[in-house]
């Protein structure tokens, strides 16, 4: 039996949600989804410039699961960015940090 995801915290959902190349129809597209807290931690390592201890703390998870989240957004973004894929932000399990 799988274990159940913990909520991890994030500070907003971002406005945008969705980024495609230019000049190709949405209809010829694959799309690559990246969830709310693979956002956070991307803004909390590369924009917040957090190191790795504090920005999971903000998210109030491992070091090892915020690992795991930022690897799997870079992981994503890169297929997205080399393949000429789509990149639609929604879902997870998460909750807002107040």
């Amino acid at each position: 039996m799988v274990r159940p995801k913990k909520c991890r915290f994030v500070t907003s959902a971002p406005e945008t949600t969705y980024f495609k190349p230019r000049a190709i129809p949405l209809s010829e597209l694959e799309e690559v989804c990246l969830t709310i807290e693979e956002i956070e931690a991307l803004k909390l390592k590369f924009l917040d410039k957090l190191e790795q201890e504090q920005a999971a703390k903000k998210m109030k998870v491992s070091r090892t699961t915020f690992w795991r989240v930022l690897s799997s957004a870079g992981e994503k973004i890169s297929d997205a960015l080399i393949n000429g894929k789509a990149i639609k932000i929604e879902g997870g399990t998460y909750k807002m940090r107040r």
